[in-house]
């Protein structure tokens, strides 16, 4: 059997809106890398954890021909990438499975450090838009992690050290579980109205609409017609009481669901659920 996948990154849109996502995000006690400016044309902030990382991902004001997967898509966590060592032995495993959209792209942007400036170099390769309705799937190939991975970057307020869940709600999740399963060489978990995949260090979650609204309560987001989608991160984290802490101490605090085991928290103007679990 192929070596299990491991995650890269998860992404959350905010399209042309990005000065406020990064004082949104900056509050919720994430430490937030420099802008980042895509060869692609799309700007970005990084929150990067220990092997992986949450990426804000935007577009300039009043940009011309803008990417259509950033502007077109909604609001919210829209993108969910596993690592790759070869971006063109993933794209011919796409192609086996018939999930193979574009070929592989390749990119860069400036990174700034101590000692000057150096350009981050990225391939990527996507899953075919359509199957996994809730959002982009793909692989991201690094060929500087060492631009990307830095310890500067990795301590944050509210004590997020990895992304250890990533939730799906899905009008129909014994599909959606099984493609999960195929792409990642891994297995369907469980039985009932939440299936687990697994992945290296967490996994996915895929449920019903009512098991992801009984998971989350008030906070929940709406399916507003959507046959499937993104519906929250999982972040472990060393202490839950600094998650509890950094909300008390928000002028404007967000909704907040405070249990002994977990502390979950919406970020309202991005559609972003946060779940934090020790």
């Amino acid at each position: 059997m192929a070596e299990q996948a491991q995650l890269d990154h998860t992404v959350i849109n905010v399209r042309f809106d990005m000065d406020r996502a990064q004082g949104l995000f900056a509050d919720l006690g994430f430490f937030l890398t420099d802008r980042g400016y895509h060869s692609l044309g799309s700007i970005n902030h990084l929150m990067m954890l220990g092997t992986d990382y949450l990426e804000l991902i935007g577009l300039p004001p009043g940009m011309e021909n803008p990417r259509a997967d950033v502007a077109e898509a909604p609001l919210g966590i829209n993108g969910l990438v596993f690592k790759t060592a070869d971006v063109d032995e993933t794209f011919a495993h796409l192609q086996t499975l018939d999930m193979a959209g574009d070929p592989p792209k390749a990119f860069t942007r400036p990174v700034k450090l101590a000692d000057g400036e150096a350009d981050a170099a990225f391939r990527t390769v996507a899953v075919r838009p359509g199957i996994f309705p809730g959002g982009r799937v793909y692989y991201c190939e690094h060929g500087t992690p060492e631009l990307v991975w830095r310890p500067e970057w990795q301590s944050h307020g509210n004590g997020a050290q990895a992304i250890a869940e990533f939730v799906v709600a899905s009008t129909d999740h014994e599909q959606e579980a099984e493609k999960f399963a195929r792409l990642l060489h891994s297995k369907v978990d469980g039985a009932g109205d939440s299936l687990g995949v697994a992945y290296k260090g967490g996994h996915i979650s895929v449920m019903t609409p009512a098991a992801y609204g009984a998971r989350y309560g008030a906070l929940a987001s709406p399916m507003a017609g959507r046959s499937s989608f993104f519906g929250a991160l999982v972040f472990r984290t060393d202490s839950l009481d600094k998650i509890r802490g950094v909300v008390a101490g928000m002028a404007n605090p967000v909704p907040m669901l405070d249990e002994a085991d977990r502390v979950v928290v919406r970020q309202p103007a991005f559609d972003s659920v946060l779940e934090f679990i020790v």
